[in-house]
């Protein structure tokens, strides 16, 4: 198995010189949120997207956060259902004790 290729910063530099307004890795994980919700405004949208285009490794993350979200809703489509036998009673009585919390 090869190891993954690790981003190439000077490569992602220069795309910046040539692309104005293309928004960096840390900008991108920043707008996330914002882009699922659909409140990133049309000009950020397309450097969102432009930025999806040249990045393999935003590619892959927003990938995983998309994963994410679908595991965490259907976790809960069921909220009364049978838990799974391996989840600890103390964890359980503490997630229960957080949703009784106020604030």
């Amino acid at each position: 198995m090869t190891a993954p290729q690790r981003p190439r910063p000077a490569r992602k530099r220069a795309l910046h010189k040539f692309i104005p307004g293309l928004i960096n890795c840390v900008q991108f994980e920043e707008f996330m949120v914002n882009y699922f919700e659909g409140t990133l405004p049309p000009a950020r949208r397309m450097s969102f997207n432009a930025h999806l285009k040249v990045c393999r490794e935003c590619r892959d993350y927003l990938a995983a956060y998309k994963q994410t979200i679908e595991l965490g809703k259907a976790a809960f489509e069921n909220r009364d259902g049978p838990l799974p036998d391996d989840v600890p009673e103390d964890l359980v009585q503490a997630i229960l004790a957080a949703r009784n919390t106020p604030g």
